[in-house]
Order: C-alpha cells, then structure tokens, then sequence
C-alpha cells in the first residue's frame, strides 16, 4: 500500500512503555507487567527489545526499578515533525511524533 491509501486511515496510537534489555532481568524487575507476547520464546539469557508494559505509567517503571536496585544513568528525548503547513501538511499536533528513552543501570 502506498502511502497515498494510508493518508486517509484512522489509526489509534497507542503509548506503550518498551524494555530492552536480558529476558531474565527484565522479568525479575517488572514480573506479571510484562508483556512478552511479541517475543515470548527468548531465552532468559538473551537480549530483547521487543517486551512492553502492560500499563502506560513511567511512574510505576520508575518504581519498580528503584525497588530493584536501579537507578538512572540518561534521558535523551526526540520530537520530530513530519512535515508541516509548508509542505502542504495539517497544522496540528498529529503530525509529531516523540520518543523518549531511559537508561537504567545497577550497581
């Protein structure tokens, strides 16, 4: 599908909180939370990107990574426009997209 049928569409984003790091970690800190149903046979020794929350609040993340030890070693944070007013684009706030990552480390 080009991206001429896909202007039209409706679609929901959905805000979702990703972790990265060992299968093994990961269910340790964030237990029954966890959502491994786009990666659910990964070793426990093994690296994912692909696991997310099953709630949407960084609060709870933060929380539960302080309880195990963690805590955070960077931010970094993107806004990015796709294109604008310009360039024959809406005027309003669906046209941006962010990505905000936090690195945790323990000791």
């Amino acid at each position: 599908i080009g991206r001429e049928a896909q202007a039209d569409a409706k679609f929901r984003r959905v805000a979702r909180i990703t972790v990265c790091g060992k299968t093994a970690l990961a269910k340790e800190v964030f237990g029954e939370t966890l959502n491994e149903s786009r990666d659910p046979d990964r070793p426990p020794e093994r690296y994912t990107a692909r696991y997310y929350l099953k709630f949407n609040f960084l609060e709870q993340a933060f929380d539960r990574l302080s309880e195990a030890g963690f805590r955070m070693a960077a931010c970094s944070s993107t806004g990015t426009c796709a294109f604008g007013p310009e360039q024959g684009g809406p005027a309003d706030d669906k046209i941006w997209t962010s990505y905000t990552e936090y690195v945790f480390c323990r000791d």
